[in-house]
């Protein structure tokens, strides 16, 4: 998606580095550093985000970073000019090649070094593509750092100086990095063969999926079907993927299938779908491992961390069972940092990001489906009738309106008409719905929620609320 900026700023990297015009808000969004590549993310920009965070991140850890990426058509080129920038820094670097997020966050944490960094849009399509960064424990780095790499980014120098000398670092590839990944997915699960008699359809959505998730499930037992299966930078996401169900649907349908799941673009994420074409979302899946780890006694104080998307009928369902729900600002990192607050062991968000911290400190999609799986094997349930003794999610839409003036979807809290009819929506609503309206931290769009018990309702407040976006901020 193209993030054009109101006003931009000339930035000299260092002695001998180009000028860049660079955005005045935020180059680190929810989810890293994101914009079409070739815009704002170029490769000599690349060069220098990776110095500057070889320069920074040296300084807290020793050790190589680890790179990996999707399999956009611009990974590539982004992953070389990182290398270069990191090597010039010093650093040496792991470059795994295309591989899921959580690879790259579990391989970071396991092998004692400075970070890594995933070249990943996620979910965005195929022309976008994002940087993002995790710190030496796998969790994604924190914001004090990112803060620091963008001021050198944007002042060419940090309160100390930072000088390369004449210690250069090499790029090594690590291809062999996946497979202790692998080796760490089996780990929580019985012998395997473990789902064995389960039909299973994957959805690898053309992206870093197709590197492992077909022979992760099938060295399972279960009969696996994969379709979007390769790794194709023209099409990840596509009308495939964890935002885009539609074909598995079709699939499990066609394959009388027990379950599907629909990875995005970096693996980081799943949605699932039920026998019967329904979608288990973030949501559902944390309700059901809740309900597991709380019986287990493994859920302190049976809280689980979700953010301001989790559906009212989730919370109200959970409340129920005798637990709590404490939700966050939209991103895995808010979650995360929750969690580790509290000392809570589950949270994540509907979009499908699940966070366990008895198995892993960052969201991992294949990890997730595998649990999912295994647990509905072991209890000898079928997953409609475990939806049907759930909850019933209130109805809720999510409407997107295009905002590129990446000053105005920061500011938009500030416009009078908006603010007015959020009020207006929230009175007619009373306690039997919400709004929220919020600036993505990954794409050019403000996300306008409604939710309440009565479909109506949340029809007419969703179009009022975007058409009322679209006027005041989108021109």
């Amino acid at each position: 998606m193209v993030m054009s900026p109101l006003r931009s700023e000339q930035t000299n990297v260092g002695t001998g580095w180009q000028p860049f015009n660079l955005p005045t808000t935020p180059l680190f969004g929810t989810d890293g550093i994101r914009s079409r590549a070739g815009e704002l993310l170029t490769a000599p920009l690349a060069v220098q985000i990776g110095f500057w965070a070889g320069q920074i991140l040296r300084q807290q850890q020793s050790g190589a970073m680890v790179l990996g990426q999707d399999s956009r058509n611009s990974s590539p080129m982004l992953a070389s000019a990182l290398a270069a920038g990191l090597t010039s820094a010093g650093l040496e670097v792991w470059d795994m090649g295309l591989c899921p997020t959580a690879a790259v966050a579990y391989m970071a944490a396991d092998a004692d070094t400075a970070g890594g960094i995933m070249i990943s849009a996620s979910h965005n399509p195929p022309a976008d593509n994002g940087i993002k960064f995790f710190g030496p424990n796998g969790t994604k780095l924190e914001r004090t750092i990112q803060a620091k790499i963008e001021q050198a980014l944007r002042q060419g120098s940090y309160p100390d100086t930072f000088t390369p000398g004449n210690q250069w670092g090499k790029t090594y590839q690590r291809p062999e990095l996946v497979e202790r990944y692998v080796e760490f997915l089996h780990q929580p699960f019985l012998a395997q063969p473990y789902l064995s008699g389960m039909r299973i359809v994957l959805d690898l959505a053309w992206g870093a999926a197709a590197r492992v998730a077909q022979a992760v499930f099938e060295a399972t037992g279960a009969d696996v079907i994969v379709i979007h299966g390769r790794a194709d930078g023209n099409r990840i996401n596509v009308n495939c993927g964890s935002t885009h169900l539609e074909s598995l649907k079709a699939a499990v349908s066609e394959h009388s299938a027990d379950i599907g799941f629909a990875f995005d673009g970096d693996a980081d994420r799943v949605m699932a779908v039920d026998s019967q074409g329904r979608v288990v979302n973030g949501d559902y899946i944390l309700y059901f491992w809740g309900q597991t780890l709380k019986q287990q006694g493994q859920l302190p104080d049976d809280t689980i961390i979700s953010t301001v998307m989790a559906n009212l009928g989730f919370e109200r369902a959970w409340e129920r069972l005798g637990g709590k729900l404490v939700r966050t600002k939209v991103g895995d990192q808010h979650v995360h940092a929750e969690m580790v607050a509290r000392g809570a062991m589950l949270g994540g968000e509907q979009s499908g990001h699940i966070l366990c911290h008895h198995y892993s400190l960052t969201g991992d999609g294949i990890l997730t489906a595998l649990h999912l799986a295994d647990w509905l094997k072991r209890a000898e349930y079928r997953l409609p009738d475990l939806i049907d003794q759930s909850f019933a999610p209130y109805p809720q839409r999510l409407k997107n309106v295009r905002v590129d003036s990446r000053e105005q979807r920061r500011q938009w809290a500030e416009c009078g008409p908006v603010q007015q009819t959020i009020a207006k929506a929230e009175s007619a609503m009373g306690d039997q719905g919400r709004v929220l309206v919020r600036a993505s931290g990954t794409e050019p769009v403000i996300r306008v929620m409604v939710e309440a018990a009565n479909a109506d309702l949340v029809d007419h407040w969703t179009d009022a609320l975007a058409d009322v976006v679209s006027m005041h901020l989108a021109n």
